[in-house]
């Protein structure tokens, strides 16, 4: 079974050819950074236009890849941008409705865990998942498709939109996760102790207070935002240090509260998926932690921890497997929450 997926919640507009949930055929991504990059942030309004402008084009290289029978469309219907979800949503209504099969309303949040079912082919549930991107920061048990349990969630700003805005703080560029990623590589990790919120006794994360942290430290060291160059003056921390130290802190949060819910759930494995997913000092972190706790980590390529239609196919062929389609209309929302849509069953 072929399904055709298609993603604009956001600011990518993405296809992707899955066959049976597994099997990617092949995968188009239009990035929409050079749009939104002027304005440090994603402007909901461009966003939504570019998805008009592109997403033709991207189906069209997409579905060129494969002479095969398109069986059904899978979308996100959210959450996201009401705007962009929209023009996805109408974009795939009227292909379902052109060729006269069926489409799938898909969780995007649910995509990001089925994108390691799709890089990992011998992965089966149960396991847990850490969803941690530029608005999520949600862990969740995969117990089936269609079966989760929601642990926990961050209870103010999201480990993505931190990044984000740590990184205008310090003056480097959009979108802030891989310029902090790329600056923490020069710095020293241990150059400043910004606080964890661990929150004890719950599965929750906060990262309003670091970043609040990281404003308070700039405020009292303005000389750091000045520093560019590699050598310090005496005393002076470097902008490189600030972002490793920055960065260390969320990933010591993020893996060790990880880790903790799957030991404390009796889970083996972990799927880790969003875009903070790429983040380069958190993939090397868990796959230590991982190996030091004896649980498994799957960790996606780089292309399938950003949004990509992909996940959204695969995510899109086990709910039409159980009779999960309509070729009514779909229903999009902003805020849509991950929720169960099917009993517990098996592969």
């Amino acid at each position: 079974m072929i399904i055709l997926g298609i993603e604009t919640s956001c600011d990518e507009t993405a296809a992707a050819l899955v066959k049976d949930g597994r099997h990617v055929l092949g995968s188009t991504v239009a990035s929409q950074l050079a749009v939104h990059k002027p304005f440090k942030g994603v402007v909901p309004e461009l966003a939504s236009r570019a998805h008009v402008e592109r997403i033709n084009d991207v189906i069209g290289e997409t579905i060129r890849r494969t002479k095969e029978r398109i069986d059904a469309v899978a979308v996100t219907t959210g959450p996201g941008l009401i705007g962009c979800l929209l023009v996805g949503t109408v974009t795939a209504r009227t292909l379902a409705w052109v060729r006269n099969i069926p489409v799938i309303g898909v969780n995007h949040l649910e995509g990001h865990l089925f994108a390691g079912l799709v890089e990992h082919p011998s992965l089966k549930p149960p396991f847990l998942g850490l969803i941690v991107s530029g608005g999520h920061t949600e862990l969740v048990i995969f117990k089936g498709y269609g079966d989760y349990e929601r642990l926990g969630a961050t209870r103010d700003d999201a480990a993505g939109e931190a990044f984000d805005k740590v990184a205008n703080l310090l003056g480097l560029p959009f979108p802030g996760g891989p310029a902090i990623d790329k600056a923490a590589r020069r710095g020293n990790p241990s150059a400043i102790a910004f606080p964890r919120a661990w929150i004890p006794g719950t599965h929750d994360f906060s990262f309003s207070g670091i970043k609040t942290a990281v404003a308070n430290y700039l405020h009292s060291h303005p000389q750091s935002l000045s520093l560019r160059r590699e050598r310090a003056a005496k005393g002076w921390v470097r902008v490189s240090d600030i972002a490793a130290s920055f960065q260390e802190a969320v990933v010591d949060v993020l893996v060790k509260k990880t880790i903790a819910a799957a030991k404390a759930h009796g889970l083996r494995s972990i799927v880790v998926g969003g875009g903070v997913a790429a983040n380069s000092r958190l993939r090397e972190a868990f796959h230590a932690s991982a190996s030091q706790n004896k649980v498994r980590v799957y960790l996606p390529d780089l292309s399938f921890c950003t949004d990509n239609a992909a996940m959204i196919a695969a995510a899109g062929y086990y709910k039409l497997k159980h009779g999960k389609s309509s070729k009514k209309e779909l229903n999009v929302d902003a805020n849509l929450q991950i929720t169960n849509w099917l009993a517990r069953t098996s592969a």
